[in-house]
């Protein structure tokens, strides 16, 4: 008796286990799941990218730094530092509503000295 009742509720947990695997499968290849994972994904990626971003603006800081001790150009005669992009006014990407003109962007043929 036992050794039914232990066979029969170990293929009930089996089977409640598969089913609840095979559900979650079935929900995340689903097209709303596929999107929701690349949209998890381009997250991520951008978050990474902004880190990196960072990190090598932190770099190129101490570099400059760096090179400036040694050329001597520390005190008063230093430079002042760009800012960062994102905190520079003005600027917008490429592809933005904002147009050109008021950009400050011209385009004006008669600038270019190298053309009679």
């Amino acid at each position: 008796m036992f050794r039914r009742m232990f066979w029969f509720l170990t293929g009930a947990a089996t089977g409640a286990w598969a089913t609840v695997k095979v559900n979650r499968a079935v929900r995340r290849l689903s097209p709303d799941g596929l999107a929701a994972s690349a949209a998890d994904r381009a997250l991520e990626t951008g978050a990474r990218l902004r880190l990196f971003a960072r990190d090598v603006r932190a770099g190129m800081a101490q570099r400059e730094g760096e090179l400036q001790d040694a050329l001597g150009l520390t005190g008063r005669d230093r430079p002042k530092a760009l800012p960062a992009a994102d905190d520079t006014p003005g600027l917008t990407a490429p592809n933005s509503d904002v147009p050109a003109a008021r950009r400050g962007i011209t385009y004006n043929a008669y600038d270019r000295k190298d053309e009679h």
